[in-house]
């Protein structure tokens, strides 16, 4: 019996889209189950899109570039989905999901699909359920899937765990903000793109020099990619074309389908810990476990003693 949601969804419908997402994204058992039936079933369909993660320093324009990209590609006939991360509040846990508000040109474009979404305190700045939407999308007939992270840290690198390319936007006078930026989000991009190129001509030109010589001595020798720094303003949209064609480069140069092979063994991997670290919380002693937490706490025992002890045969 087909899931009610999966013929729509696979003709494209925008509010079968939705519900699937928000059902992918919810925690209740029996809506996981649900989800991962319709996941299942729609799978066969997916797989055909171009995955694009990007990531940006604070005000890089990350949503504006989004859109610049966006509405370029729907133009020429894509089907561009963008999954927007939006941090989630650690006091609440709530989301402004703005958005849609920052991208009113593909908002509306009949060829773009925007979805919000929260991070839910999922660190890799990507929302908990970011490659089930995936998945969702391309079954739906969306081409390129554009994936925006919360922003740059140590950990935004998990994008790049789920999609084909991992852009990485900065500004003309980046200065020390650049240097802020640890040595594995550099190593990770496949591309590197100094957004509001326009605002500064001679600063983006300098900026786009020291990110080529960063990128050679990051890059390894014999790879079948060497990474590319651009400019491009998303304000008047130069450079955006060039942009694409080098995702276009990038794609005919690596073998994406082994890529995407590794990547669903990092996920099945991932999901194996979740679920063992389920069974063992659902089977510890719980008893023993507040009595050794006890002790930690009050310096008799090491943290790594507890642990040990915890795991260790009842006698």
């Amino acid at each position: 019996m087909p899931h009610p949601l999966a013929p729509p969804l696979l003709t494209g419908n925008r509010r079968a889209l939705a519900r699937a997402i928000t059902l992918t994204e919810s925690t209740r058992p029996d809506h996981e189950a649900e989800a991962q039936a319709l996941l299942a079933e729609v799978l066969p369909h997916a797989g055909k899109s171009v995955r694009v993660g990007l990531t940006g320093v604070p005000g890089v324009g990350k949503s504006t570039f989004i859109e610049a990209l966006g509405t370029y590609l729907a133009d020429a006939g894509h089907r561009v989905a963008v999954l927007a991360v939006d941090p989630s509040s650690a006091r609440t846990g709530g989301s402004i999901m703005g958005d849609k508000t920052r991208m009113p040109r593909l908002t509306v474009h009949p060829n773009a699909y925007i979805r919000p979404s929260p991070s839910g305190g999922t660190l890799g700045g990507v929302a908990r359920r970011t490659r089930e939407a995936i998945t969702l999308c391309e079954a739906a007939g969306y081409d390129v899937l554009l994936v925006e992270t919360v922003g740059v840290g140590q950990s935004e690198t998990q994008v790049a765990a789920m999609t084909d390319l991992f852009v990485l936007l900065t500004l003309p006078n980046a200065g020390d903000e650049l240097q802020g930026i640890k040595r594995g989000i550099m190593e990770m991009s496949d591309l590197c793109v100094v957004n509001k190129a326009d605002t500064d001509p001679k600063a983006a030109t300098r900026a786009q020099t020291e990110l080529t010589m960063a990128l050679k001595l990051l890059t390894p020798k014999g790879a079948p990619w060497r990474p590319r720094a651009l400019q491009a303003s998303a304000l008047t949209g130069e450079g955006i074309g060039q942009v694409w064609e080098a995702v276009g480069a990038y794609r005919q140069a690596v073998d994406v389908p082994t890529k995407r092979r590794a990547q669903t063994a990092v996920w099945f991997d991932e999901l194996l810990r979740e679920a063992a670290w389920r069974a063992f919380q659902a089977g510890v002693d719980g008893e023993k476990l507040r009595a050794l937490r006890a002790e930690v706490l009050a310096g008799t025992l090491t943290p790594v003693q507890g642990v040990r002890a915890l795991l260790s045969p009842t006698p």
